[in-house]
């Protein structure tokens, strides 16, 4: 399940800027080409993924609120043949701030996270040493 949607796309960058940044062909049609924004937005919600994985279970059963925000910014980004404005730029840099937040434990999720490996023994363990006096080797002097 992709974090964001095309139309997510139009609702926040606008329609104008994805057929700018999309229709790539030999000839313009003035259309958005579905197939590159779904290709943008796979390969956003893969590194998103990326940084997910360190610390929750994928593919998440409920999107949280902070991702899909992140998926736009990346996949934007990612539509950008040559340089993109200082905006867009900025944004991903933040975008990319909060993942590595996110994956070092600083941001948390409403999300289920991984289950820490174990290391097959719990709690604590006591050994005692061999007891140098017993009753047995201490006859006669009882």
């Amino acid at each position: 399940m992709p974090y964001c949607t095309e139309a997510d796309l139009i609702d926040r960058y606008g329609a104008p800027l994805l057929v700018d940044l999309t229709d790539r062909g030999e000839t313009a049609t003035g259309e958005i080409d579905s197939a590159v924004v779904a290709q943008a937005i796979a390969e956003a919600d893969a590194l998103i993924d990326g940084y997910l994985a360190v610390r929750y279970r994928l593919p998440l059963s409920v999107v949280p609120p902070q991702i899909a925000p992140l998926s736009r910014q990346i996949a934007i980004y990612r539509l950008h043949v040559f340089e993109a404005n200082d905006k867009i730029t900025e944004e991903h840099r933040e975008a990319l701030r909060q993942l590595q937040q996110i994956a070092a434990g600083a941001v948390r999720l409403e999300a289920e996270g991984v289950t820490p490996a174990t290391t097959g023994g719990g709690g604590a363990r006591m050994v005692d040493r061999a007891r140098p006096m017993t009753a047995e080797n201490l006859k006669g002097f009882i």
